[in-house]
This record gives C-alpha cells, sequence and structure tokens, in this order.
C-alpha cells in the first residue's frame, strides 16, 4: 500500500471520542494555538497567583488602614488632620488624581474585559483554573484603589463629588477597547504595558503629594503604585512564557499591536460637560510629568529589555523584519515626544476649567 493510500485509509476511519473533543475544543477558539500555549503554563500562573498576589482578609492592607477611623473617640481630630493637609494639595495634582481615580473605578469594563481573553475566562464566575483564579484575585487587589481613592476625595472636602461620580459612571457605560481582538496574547502585551503606566503615574502623584505637603495621600499613592508594580512583573512574567513556547506569534502580536497606539482605558472619559475630558486631563498629568509621551517611549523600551527581543533567536525571516521594527521604535518615539513636548512648552499649557474641582481652572 502507498503512502497516500495508506493517509486515505485512515481519514476514512472513525475519529475517537478523544480525537473528537479536540476538534470541538479547537473549533471554539480564533485563537486555538494561543490558546493551547497559555494552558501549557497554567502550572506558572498558579504559583504567580499564590506569590504575586497579597492573601485576602486580614494579611492584605485594606483602605480603612490609611483612612480616619471613624469609630475612634478622637475621630473628630483624625479627620481635621486628614483635611488640613489635603487642603495643600494643588488643583493641578488634585485633577491627576481624580482622573487617576475614575480610572480605578471603571474596574468592572477592565474584568469584562479579561473575561474575553481566550483560555483566561472564568465561564462560572467561580472556576477554579488558574486563570480564572488570577483574574479574580487581580481584580480584588484592584477594587481596593478606587475606594481608597474616592474615600480619600470624599473626606477631603476638595472636590464636587457628584460630577466625579458622573464621569465614574459615564466611563463604565462607554467601556473601552485597547484592541485586544479576545487574544490572550494581545491582552498580555497590553496589560504589561499598562499596568507600569499606571505603576508610573501613581508613582509621581505620590511624589508630588509630598511635595504638597500630604503625607496620607503620599503613602496611599505609592501604596497602590506597589500594586501596580506587582501586578506589571505578573503579566510580563505570562509574557516571558509565550515568548518561550511561541517567539513567531508573540512577535507577530507585540509588532501588530505597536503599529498603533497602546489605548488608555479612559479615554471616554467625560462628566456629561467637556467633550475634551481626557485630552484635558491628560494635558494637566503631561504638564506636572505624571505622564508623558517620554513615559510611553520608555515603557515600549522597558518591554524590549524586558523581554531581550534583541537576542531573541530562532525566529522566522517575517519575525525578524517585525523584531528590527519594534527595536527601532523607541528611538523613534522618544524624537517624537521631546518635539512635541518642546513645543507645548514653547507655547504654554492652556488651563481650563474643570468640574470635578468645582469650576476652578489647572
Amino acid at each position: 500500500m502507498t503512502p497516500k493510500e495508506l493517509e486515505s485509509m485512515k481519514a476514512t476511519q472513525p475519529k475517537s471520542k478523544e480525537e473528537i473533543a479536540k476538534e470541538i475544543a479547537r473549533s471554539r477558539y480564533l485563537y486555538p494555538k494561543h490558546v493551547e500555549v497559555i494552558r501549557d503554563f497554567e502550572p506558572f500562573v498558579e504559583e504567580t497567583t499564590e506569590k504575586m498576589l497579597l492573601e485576602t482578609g486580614e494579611n492584605a492592607w485594606q483602605p480603612q488602614d490609611y483612612l480616619p477611623d471613624m469609630t475612634r473617640e478622637d475621630w473628630v481630630e483624625q479627620l481635621k488632620d486628614f483635611r488640613g493637609q489635603a487642603e495643600c494639595v494643588q488643583d493641578d495634582t488634585l485633577v491627576v488624581l481624580i482622573g487617576d481615580m475614575v480610572t480605578e473605578e471603571a474596574l468592572p469594563t477592565y474584568q469584562t474585559l479579561l473575561n474575553t481573553f481566550e483560555g483566561c475566562d472564568d465561564p462560572t464566575g467561580d472556576t477554579q483554573n488558574a486563570w480564572a483564579k488570577w483574574s479574580r484575585g487581580w481584580t480584588s487587589e484592584e477594587n481596593r484603589h478606587g475606594d481608597l481613592l474616592n474615600k480619600y476625595l470624599y473626606l477631603g472636602g476638595r472636590c464636587d463629588m457628584r460630577k466625579v461620580e458622573e464621569t465614574i459612571q459615564h466611563l463604565i457605560t462607554s467601556g473601552f477597547n485597547p484592541g485586544a481582538e479576545q487574544d490572550p496574547y494581545r491582552g498580555f502585551v497590553y496589560t504589561s504595558f499598562q499596568e507600569r503606566a499606571t505603576k508610573i503615574s501613581h508613582g509621581n502623584v505620590a511624589k508630588l503629594a509630598k511635595q504638597n505637603g500630604d503625607a496620607n495621600l503620599a503613602k496611599i499613592c505609592a501604596m497602590i503604585a506597589g500594586d501596580e508594580g506587582r501586578h506589571e512583573k505578573a503579566y510580563q512574567s505570562f509574557c516571558d512564557k509565550v515568548i518561550e513556547r511561541d517567539p513567531d506569534g508573540f512577535i507577530d502580536v507585540f509588532a501588530d499591536m505597536m503599529k498603533g497606539q497602546i489605548v488608555m482605558p479612559a479615554e471616554l472619559m467625560t462628566d456629561g460637560v467637556d467633550d475634551k475630558l481626557y485630552d484635558n486631563f491628560a494635558t494637566v498629568a503631561q504638564k506636572l510629568g505624571v505622564y508623558t509621551a517620554i513615559d510611553y517611549a520608555e515603557i515600549l523600551e522597558f518591554l524590549l529589555q524586558r523581554w531581550d527581543l534583541e537576542h531573541m533567536t530562532g525566529l522566522s525571516a517575517e519575525s525578524d523584519e517585525k523584531r528590527d521594527f519594534l527595536c527601532r521604535l523607541p528611538e523613534r518615539y522618544k524624537k517624537l515626544a521631546t518635539r512635541s513636548m518642546n513645543k507645548a512648552e514653547k507655547e504654554g499649557y492652556n488651563s481650563v476649567p474643570f468640574s470635578w474641582i468645582n469650576g476652578r481652572v489647572a
């Protein structure tokens, strides 16, 4: 029997239940190979969840740890001291803080996004696989950030909380599309980038708070930045495991994503008054050096070094070209960022009113 006849005979033989189950499972996904890859390192994800995420309950920090204790007899004195320090925070710093808080409070959108990554979803809500546990654990930690910043702003008495709350509701309703397209590879690249950007922003607000004279806010933002730093490392380590198993697939996705811009999660924010609210918030952040175009370029540069793309071997010729494209991007972005920032410095930043701070300008 010839090889061709043998292959034809095999094709006509009935398939086993296991083969049929595998084919059905693969047909469910847009990215079956990517799902196979991420499921292959589920034990690492389980280990990462235990090491990177804090325990819940008594062993984890909670928002109340950084706020006045209203059950104490000296609560009035605690609150006076808290508000006294909050009064020192300048309006432009306050605007950036509120924008960061609004971004954190849109957490339901981000967990929804995680559940769209094929193979990383939590279909029952209490699924016990490693990816579902990671998703819920990450969400539980991130939930503290918006809670704490929201309570800080409320107790500080410096802003129009109703307008802030309207902005949060609008943002959650509007959602956002980071271009992940249900692909876990794209999702991990995005979260690796975004978690680092968030860490930088919170860390820089902590420095400004300290300069302004609010030690409470400095501690709060530093603690949140620390959480973001751990989460950043986790997502970047997931990418490490993808690269080990499918370097060509990873490079293909990374290069495709960087042909455009990494979308910021709060870009659709609105207070119902200012249709350019996100742009105005981002301008204040740029002016203060909280998050700038240079930061964007440096995050990309960091990730290229973190994943050692320059020395990656075993790539196809097509992937090699895409790798070269990626490695040239940081320098290009830095030049563009420097040019635009110098132009803005020369022309000066326009101050605009923000409903968040009762119409004061920043």
